[in-house]
């Protein structure tokens, strides 16, 4: 799906005064700051061109009105995917941004380099804190966890204290989770370490080793973890 249609879709469910969460329950759109995970997959010989594109549109959006983040990574084991992190002051900066020109036609040409359409994934904030700007050694960890929809609150709940926790540990500089607006049970944590070994270590610490096993009865999916680098 386009970013122009999901973004429509997000407009029309606040247009409509509410969402529907996928326990089916009528909910209040958030409101504040705007979040969105975007998933790009390109041929593994595109993605030279592909980076550079991406680049360049983190660029331009930072200094659009309302950008408070634009992030382009690049996975480790699987160099042709990047995942694209933004944040923006309002829905309507957001917006905003998806109908621009430029990125339009930074899409258009990114088009091309796809194997798979990019995938964009509208969110807001349930536990944002200050992050450290990555550098060529950071490891960032962008996580897909899934609730069972009647669990969604003990997750939620099980992954702000391992926050927390994990605000205690060396090397940490990046803790957010992200809710997706359409689907409130789909969770995007997104983590920034030092390195691979203080990564390491707080996944063998036991806050990490607590909420995996609290994860393992109330997960409607396999926890997907990707690991990446800041496209500098």
């Amino acid at each position: 799906m386009s970013i122009l249609r999901l973004c429509f879709a997000v407009l029309a469910a606040i247009a409509g005064g509410n969402f529907v969460s996928s326990t089916g329950h009528a909910q209040t759109p958030p409101s504040g700051p705007a979040y969105v995970v975007g998933y790009v997959e390109v041929s593994a010989s595109s993605k030279a061109s592909a980076r550079a594109v991406l680049r360049a549109l983190r660029d331009a959006s930072r200094k659009e009105p309302g950008n408070t983040g634009s992030d382009v990574f690049q996975r480790i084991d699987r160099p042709q995917q990047f995942v694209v992190l933004e944040s923006w002051k309002d829905i309507k900066a957001q917006t905003d941004h998806a109908a621009a020109a430029g990125t339009k036609q930074s899409m258009e040409k990114l088009k091309p380099h796809l194997v798979a359409p990019y995938d964009e994934r509208p969110s807001f904030g349930f536990m944002v804190g200050a992050a450290k700007a990555p550098n060529t050694r950071s490891v960032i960890a962008v996580t897909h966890v899934d609730f069972v929809g009647a669990k969604k609150d003990d997750g939620l709940a099980a992954l702000k204290q391992l926050g927390t926790d994990s605000a205690k540990e060396a090397g940490l500089q990046r803790f957010d989770i992200w809710q997706q607006t359409s689907r409130v049970n789909h969770i995007t944590l997104i983590e920034g370490w030092s390195g691979m070994s203080t990564l390491e270590a707080h996944e063998k610490a036991a806050p990490s080793r607590k909420f995996r096993d609290a994860l393992l009865p109330i997960g409607g999916a396999l926890f997907d973890q990707r690991l990446y680098r800041v496209v500098d």
